[in-house]
């Protein structure tokens, strides 16, 4: 059974509004809700699978509510699946500032294009950098019940870039097989920058295509062993813009060739939360075990330079624990390209996540992650500010680097659970510190302590919570008032 946007039968609808949003609101079919159910009927009920289930619909982001029970139909047991549409059609006019950095947003997302879980975005976004249009689709049942198809283009002042992928991926965790392809095609210019400041710009160039292929070894509804094999083509160079306008000049075209095969190991473990990372909604948070091993060549036949071919180690895991109401999460990757045992380039990351509801109508968060990259691309180096992983009122750019360092602490408070029967208000006192730097510099770490606003729609399908903090700044990365002040999204964990 599934109802649409708003509850007319309940007291607390905005009357005028919900009728209006219910009749201008196409529900979504029956037949994506079943096309997304792991059951089939007449199949033996599976109290795991049927967990997987409502957390495949959630992750739909189109349901407001998604309950699961049980009952009996002449005898027999049933699964009786009860959603909630949430409101898909969103216009985008977003606004946001941090430490005098001005970012603004306008356009329109439906993410369930005719009640078919669709998604469609269409939106111009104007931030100090750049100016960028952006088209985006993403089906999750392209032609068959579990085939995908996504696909991004970005019209930007400076350059465009396309990405797509389509394929099946491994839908569930008893999933048997996988495979799928995407790629790449961008012309656009990097901005680089160093403590705040301009450091160069270059112009980047690329094609890319891939494939890759998975096969469950074990499978269950509880854990998988996976191995997984991967191919790359690209074409990829830089260069600096100045030299890109001299007489004469010619841009690059570097082709290179990779192929990797690995395995992944998982024991599945979620936990469901409510006022997490979003309001009015059940949360699914990962706490899955996990374990990933890589291994990628780069041969010189294929393109890579005596100094740059080697081969290629990926690692990954996640490790966790859980209380009712609570967790703690402990992530950790690397991958580095090694040529002549020695490492060429790399990235090394970890981080620590601790959260607890267990005192009423708060959440606390305290969070601790860092990084550490090898001669990175252009424009992969570490921005704290344009990631939201870093002291949140200042402005961005202001911590840039190849080494990084973020803590954060963090407790929201809910002040109303449903306003007008539109959203919900919380604060959040908070304390930031951390920062990014480059290798053989000296650290560059700044600090933040305040409050924000916290507010987000309880009827929207995704949910996502705007935040105005207010903050006093110290440390380095800051120049003026010592006060700041933020108007962006909230920070996820």
């Amino acid at each position: 059974m599934n109802r649409n946007v708003f509850d007319l039968r309940d007291p607390g609808a905005p009357g005028f509004l919900a009728r209006l949003a219910n009749r201008l609101h196409v529900t979504t079919r029956s037949g994506v809700i079943r096309r997304t159910l792991l059951l089939n009927p007449g199949d033996p009920y599976d109290s795991a699978r049927v967990d997987e289930s409502e957390r495949a619909l959630r992750s739909l982001s189109i349901f407001s509510r998604v309950r699961f029970d049980t009952t009996r139909l002449d005898g027999r047991l049933a699964l009786r699946v009860a959603t909630s549409d949430g409101w898909s059609t969103k216009p985008q006019l977003g606004y946001s500032s941090s430490g005098g950095s001005v970012t603004w947003l306008a356009g329109l997302i439906e993410d369930n294009l005719l009640g078919t879980a669709t998604s469609l975005t269409v939106a111009y976004n104007k931030t100090p950098d750049r100016s960028a249009f952006s088209l985006g689709y993403v089906n999750p049942h392209l032609f068959a019940r579990r085939a995908r198809l996504s696909a991004e283009y970005k019209g930007k002042s400076d350059g465009r870039r396309g990405q797509w992928f389509a394929g099946v991926p491994f839908y569930e965790t008893a999933a048997p097989r996988a495979f799928g392809a995407d790629g790449e095609a961008a012309s656009e210019r990097i901005l680089r920058f160093k403590n705040g400041a301009p450091l160069d710009t270059l112009e980047r160039r690329v094609l890319r295509f891939a494939v890759s292929a998975g096969l469950a070894a074990h499978a269950t509804s509880r854990g998988y062993t996976r191995l997984w094999l991967a191919g790359v083509w690209r074409r990829e160079d830089f260069a600096r813009e100045d030299t890109t306008r001299t007489a004469g000049f010619v841009f690059p075209e570097s082709r290179f060739g990779t192929v990797g095969a690995g395995l992944d190991l998982g024991r599945v473990r979620f936990q469901v939360l409510e006022r997490f990372n979003s309001y009015a909604r059940r949360e699914d948070v990962d706490l899955s075990r996990l374990f990933h091993l890589g291994l990628w060549a780069a041969p010189r036949a294929w393109g890579y330079a005596p100094a740059r071919a080697g081969v290629g180690v990926e690692l990954g895991g996640r490790l966790s624990t859980l209380w009712p109401g609570g967790f703690v999460v402990l992530r950790a990757a690397g991958n580095a390209v090694l040529t002549t045992g020695v490492p060429d380039s790399g990235r090394v990351s970890a981080g620590l996540t601790v959260a607890s509801q267990n005192l009423r109508r708060q959440t606390l968060v305290a969070h601790l992650e860092g990084g550490v990259l090898r001669r990175p691309n252009p424009g992969g180096e570490f921005d704290l500010g344009t990631s939201q992983n870093g002291p949140r009122v200042f402005s961005i750019h202001q911590f840039t680097g190849t080494r990084s360092v973020w803590l954060a602490l963090e407790d929201r408070v809910l002040i109303a659970e449903e306003v007008w029967g539109l959203a919900a208000v919380g604060v959040a006192p908070f304390f930031d510190y951390g920062g990014a730097w480059y290798t053989g510099d000296p650290s560059r770490l700044g600090g933040d302590v305040g409050l924000s606003l916290r507010f987000g729609p309880t009827r929207a399908v995704r949910g996502e919570v705007a935040e105005f903090a207010v903050g006093y700044r110290f440390g380095q990365g800051f120049t003026g008032s010592r006060w700041g002040v933020a108007i962006r999204k909230g920070v996820s964990y």
